[in-house]
């Protein structure tokens, strides 16, 4: 495909349905995962509840490097400059290196601590403990295999993603109950019972194959193509624009981790079943959002190349274009999945309270769940155009400032209890994605008067 002069619809569409499809598989990764703790116990399913938010610190550098290497190589390649898009893959990896001894070594040690300050205890603190260790201790493999996708996606191939996540996703069907409960064959004990800690290591373990296989695909694609051993040599300039580019990504990972220990914080003055319903219902929503996430990265790799080929106008249709189709997914999607809600719920809990609070929680969701999409769009504008510093003002907003106003204010003062937290999203995220979708459209007006002023100075702005 020749993302710089295909027209955009389809182009769009060859990246995203690929991606969405893999993000399923993930999704249902870690849907696994909630229903195998769901069967070990209660106690089980609140632990890796309360751990998704550390979970997701692990994931924010992933992410975060993933995002801002996809962005410099795209824009790279949008600029004709082939080698220097090796470069940026190959400092990525050093990169990736780096942050993970920076960040998990520290991490691994602090657990306790945590998990101790959210209030777990008992069988919820270790199976959180359990969980997490193994996750810290192979946090490099995770982290490596998105640096390694990041010059796939920079070329519009998320296709090997998705047959990463698919086999994933099917192989961690097997694995996650052998690792958990254990493995017996004619009364010997093959594998032994980990509970927690065996669904933690299969994830590390299959994030370690899905590296070999990506690291194939990339040398295919020619994203290390005339790479020598002292590419991976530290570069304090390609380093830096990495490091520029991505760390508002990883700030704004880390920042919705934070917004998660928020959330958590406030939900758990209400007790367990709140936060196992919570968990549950979470799930639910991310796999809603999944045929967005695919419409994300799509718009982020058309802006980011044609962004670099200097043809903005690409980029104005890419992001109309992506708006519109969003909103009408958005109503396709929302509407079964609002719908069958008691249904999803059941499949991991069968606690009556816990089903009625999920529900509540996915029936107010469903007012705000659009405004997690122009957020994300917006956010994948502004990292295209290689402006990416307003996502984490934006998120340090929407997941730390507001929450601590609003909250209290309708859980504790009017009474709403968990049900304030929900509707309190509600209005949180919609004045920051109203925010996001006019800052973002700012940042364009203003690259194409810059664009236009230097090609034809009386040349009007297009937007």
């Amino acid at each position: 495909m020749d993302i710089t002069r295909d027209p955009i619809p389809g182009l769009i569409r060859r990246i995203a349905v690929p991606a969405s499809l893999g993000y399923f598989f993930n999704t249902l990764f870690n849907v696994v995962d909630t229903f195998y703790a769901g069967r070990l116990s209660t106690d089980s399913l609140a632990a890796l509840s309360l751990s998704f938010p550390v979970y997701f610190i692990i994931l924010s550098l992933a992410i975060g490097i993933q995002s801002g290497g996809a962005a410099l190589i795209a824009n790279s390649l949008g600029e004709g400059d082939r080698s220097r898009a090796v470069l940026y893959q190959s400092q990525a990896v050093v990169l990736a290196l780096v942050s993970t001894l920076l960040v998990t070594v520290p991490l691994f040690f602090t657990l306790p601590l945590i998990f101790g300050f959210f209030g777990a205890e008992g069988r919820v603190l270790q199976g959180g403990l359990r969980y997490m260790r193994v996750i810290v201790a192979g946090s490099f493999l995770i982290i490596l295999a998105n640096t390694l996708n990041a010059g796939l996606q920079a070329r519009g191939n998320t296709r090997s993603w998705r047959n990463l996540l698919i086999g994933m996703s099917l192989a961690n069907l097997l694995l996650d109950p052998i690792f958990m409960f254990g493995l017996e064959l004619r009364g010997i004990r093959v594998v032994p019972r980990l509970e927690e800690a065996g669904t933690a290591l299969a994830t590390v373990l299959l994030f370690g194959l899905g590296g070999i296989y990506l690291l194939r695909e990339a040398r295919r694609s020619g994203t290390f193509q005339g790479v020598t051993g002292r590419d991976f040599l530290p570069r304090r300039d390609l380093l830096g624009d990495l490091v520029r580019q991505a760390l508002p990504a990883t700030l704004n990972f880390l920042v919705m981790t934070l917004g998660s220990f928020v959330i958590n914080f406030f939900i758990s003055r209400f007790g367990r079943d709140p936060l196992a319903a919570y968990g549950a219902a979470l799930r639910i929503e991310q796999i809603a959002l999944l045929p967005l996430l695919g419409l994300n990265i799509a718009l982020a790799t058309v802006v980011a190349q044609n962004n670099g080929a200097g043809r903005l106008e690409r980029v104005q249709e890419a992001f109309s274009w992506s708006l519109r189709c969003s909103l009408v997914v958005t109503v396709g999607v929302l509407t079964p999945v609002l719908a069958l809600a008691p249904f999803l719920l059941r499949l991991f809990t069968d606690h009556e309270r816990v089903l009625l609070i999920g529900r509540t929680y996915l029936y107010i969701q469903g007012l705000t769940f659009f405004s997690y999409i122009l957020i994300n769009m917006s956010n994948s504008l502004l990292q295209g155009l290689k402006r990416p510093r307003m996502i984490v003002w934006v998120a340090l907003y929407r997941q730390v400032a507001a929450p601590f106003l609003v909250f209290p204010l309708f859980a504790f003062v009017l009474g709403m209890e968990e049900g304030g937290v929900f509707w309190g999203l509600v209005l949180v995220n919609w004045s920051a994605a109203l925010f996001s979708l006019i800052w973002a459209r700012r940042m364009l007006r203003e690259r194409l008067k810059v664009r236009n002023a230097l090609t034809d100075p009386a040349m009007p702005s297009l937007v």
